[in-house]
């Protein structure tokens, strides 16, 4: 099995950054693509950015290049670097990834818990 634990979320005013985290386990045999989503209540999950191992980025539209979204390969570990937050970037944040958690693991994918982010003055 595999784990992605979130942080780095919170409460920021329009125009603030924060930066998202999720680390996967450490023990993990192989990672492909990590990227992070984002949800309001009542409404389906949506892409905000994703990162392939390669490094090849790819990201929503609404996202205007205020945010960049990186990965440590040795930590198993993506960021999120958010800028110039609107309050309609108010979400909850959840961390994906496609693992293969053992070296006889199929790959699939897995989701962090979710991180609350909130942009209001």
């Amino acid at each position: 099995q595999a784990q992605l634990v979130e942080s780095g979320g919170g409460l920021v005013q329009p125009g603030g950054s924060l930066r998202l985290s999720c680390a996967a386990s450490r023990s993990i045999f192989s990672i492909n693509t990590m990227g992070w989503y984002r949800q309001a209540p009542g409404k389906q999950r949506e892409l905000v950015a994703v990162i392939s191992r390669g490094g090849s980025t790819n990201y929503a539209d609404f996202v205007e290049g205020r945010f960049t979204i990186s990965r440590d390969y040795a930590k198993n570990t993506v960021y999120l670097q958010m800028n110039s937050l609107k309050p309609e970037d108010t979400d909850v944040y959840y961390c994906n990834a496609e693992v293969r958690p053992t070296e006889w693991s199929t790959w699939r994918d897995y989701w962090g818990q979710g991180t609350q982010v909130t942009i209001s003055s």
